[in-house]
């Protein structure tokens, strides 16, 4: 996916910090349980030295020869285990209340932002990519925000907390101790940069994964009836594979460098053991413990902090695939024209548009007018530009010359949410959801609550009689993408919702492609009643559909050749009467 991929510039350090403050940052509205948290592990972290020095108030107790009472060191140990527990619990359960806000904010974000991307951005992306980053990215979000920040605050505040002690005990031996710090950061910052490139290709797997998966359940009646199973299976086990080894590669460099650093660890505590053993007299065997036994304690949250960092780096990794989507621009909107209804006129002026990444244009040099209430049918080839200009009538697509108004008013200058609520479009690939009947017809007026409303649309549509035939009639849970329903019954359901929203102009892009002669009839019925008093635009192959149209304006290569009506283009004997002549004696669809 080409805009997910990261630039160079993106794996370095500062980008890598840079994504995971801006991460933090969604923080700060819960900054009230960030901060308890943060006093919790405080607390917790305060424990630990409290437990070392504990050891060296214990030997002393039993060489004493003055011992205090015999139930104190068990109370000394109780406090402490109790104030580590509460601490422990503020700490972990208000990061997780905060860390989980953070994700659930980022995503809905996520999602919001998505909603209003130009349809170029999803023409140019893999729709199994942009699933994983809403499901595979997020939970990696999720794991950085939650396991590592906890990990980040509770294991460094103890770090910093035994340290404080060890330097309080003797600073000399810390030190020395903290020679071999500086060999532990660079190992964990190259091991970190390592983890950071392999997780952003763990994720373009698992995108890819999505993608085929999404496309096999999509098109498995194309997959069966040409045979392909095997090479979809294939096909998944190869992206399969892919996801292994990246998966692989991060588990090895993970698993190598938490031993290599307790490598260094141990090596550092052997010598200063050794120093601290031949080099310096110390005669209270209690402090010598409780120094040594901090030391200890300080290498688990030492060794947490270092397998943080593939967290850390697999979260950073898919937080800045997000943000890059939340910083990809919405569909451009500066119109501020606030049209209650227009009338449906339509003029276009000298328009051109070309598709990005192409030298030849799309549209070429189009002038049209269509009056109110007109009928208007384009006929043309495949790739002659008549979807092409539904889409830029609709402002789908940006970027043309010329001028497209709607009542002498540049769409342009219109709201976009108020340009599209004139228009009722139907397309060949009908888009219907997991809901009901009525559900899914009301999705063209969400504001329509009224079953009477809902059905009068089925009628006009000549859906209501098969609608009726279905075990819970409008109540009836069509399935994903209208799985249930034939063909034609879903290009039904799909014109009763343009219907339902009774805009002032109606595109019917290929709308009854899908749909048998005795339901073509039926439409053919309901778009004369439906559509008087508005505009209609009707793109179409067969010729048969557009025959009553007012005006049949024909394409070729992004211009218009012909226009008129379906008489007078065939008295003219020219590119209409030559396609609809083949369409007689060929069946040939256009």
């Amino acid at each position: 996916m080409s805009s997910q991929q990261g630039s160079p510039n993106r794996s370095s350090d500062t980008a890598s910090l840079k994504v995971y403050l801006r991460l933090l940052g969604y923080v700060k509205p819960y900054w009230v349980s960030f901060l308890i948290s943060v006093l919790g592990f405080i607390v917790y972290s305060a424990s630990q030295p409290a437990m070392a020095q504990y050891m060296e108030y214990l030997l002393n107790f039993i060489e004493s020869e003055e011992r205090g009472p015999l139930w104190l060191p068990s109370l000394i140990i109780l406090a402490i285990i109790f104030v580590r527990g509460f601490g422990g619990f503020l700490g972990n359960f208000f990061i997780a209340k905060v860390s989980y806000r953070v994700v659930d904010t980022l995503r809905v974000q996520l999602f919001s932002h998505m909603v209003y991307l130009p349809a170029e951005y999803y023409e140019r992306n893999d729709s199994g990519q942009l699933m994983s980053l809403v499901t595979f990215n997020v939970n990696n979000v999720t794991t950085a925000s939650t396991e590592a920040l906890k990990t980040m605050i509770r294991e460094g505040t103890t770090v910093i907390a035994l340290l404080g002690y060890l330097f309080y005990k003797d600073w000399v031996l810390t030190l020395l101790m903290m020679a071999v710090v500086p060999l532990i950061a660079a190992l964990v910052g190259y091991v970190g940069k390592r983890l950071r490139r392999l997780s952003t290709k763990v994720q373009h797997s698992m995108g890819d994964i999505t993608q085929v998966t999404s496309e096999m359940i999509n098109g498995y009646r194309v997959m069966r009836s040409f045979g392909g199973e095997e090479y979809e299976k294939r096909r998944f086990a190869e992206a399969s594979w892919r996801n292994y080894l990246q998966n692989l590669k991060i588990v090895l460099t993970s698993t190598l460098n938490t031993p290599l650093i307790q490598i260094l660890v141990a090596i550092a505590m052997g010598g200063l053991l050794w120093v601290a053993l031949g080099q310096m007299q110390i005669q209270d065997s209690g402090a010598f413990v409780a120094y040594f036994l901090a030391v200890g304690m300080v290498l688990k949250p030492m060794r947490q902090l270092s397998e943080m960092v593939p967290v850390i780096q697999k979260g950073v990794a898919a937080a800045d695939s997000i943000f890059q989507v939340l910083d990809e621009k919405p569909e451009q909107d500066d119109g501020i024209y606030r049209p209650q209804r227009v009338s449906g006129a339509l003029s276009i002026r000298d328009l051109h548009f070309t598709y990005d990444g192409s030298e030849r244009e799309a549209i070429k040099g189009i002038d049209l007018d269509i009056e109110p209430g007109q009928v208007v049918a384009l006929v043309g080839k495949s790739g002659s530009g008549k979807s092409t200009l539904m889409n830029l009538l609709t402002r789908f697509y940006h970027g043309h010359t010329g001028s497209i108004r709607f009542d002498d008013k540049d769409i342009n200058e219109f709201n976009l949410a108020s340009l599209r609520a004139q228009i009722a479009l139907v397309t060949q690939q009908v888009v219907l959801f997991n809901d009901s009947v009525a559900a899914n017809i009301a999705y063209g007026a969400l504001d329509a609550t009224e079953h009477q409303t809902i059905k009068q649309a089925a009628e006009l549509a000549y859906a209501s009689e098969f609608i009726e035939q279905l075990p819970q009639g409008y109540d009836t849970v069509i399935g994903e993408g209208g799985a249930k329903l034939s063909g034609g019954q879903r290009q039904r359901l799909a014109i009763a919702r343009a219907i339902l929203k009774d805009a002032p102009i109606l595109i019917l892009d290929e709308a009854t492609s899908a749909l048998d002669n005795e339901s073509e009839r039926y439409i053919q019925r309901a778009l004369e009643t439906v559509s008087r008093g508005r505009t209609t635009i009707v793109v179409a192959h067969r010729l048969s559909t557009i025959e009553n149209a007012d005006v049949i304006v024909v394409m070729d290569e992004g211009t218009i050749v012909e226009q008129g009506s379906h008489s007078e283009l065939l008295a003219k004997q020219g590119y209409y009467a030559r396609l609809h002549s083949a369409t007689q004696s060929d069946s040939l669809t256009l």
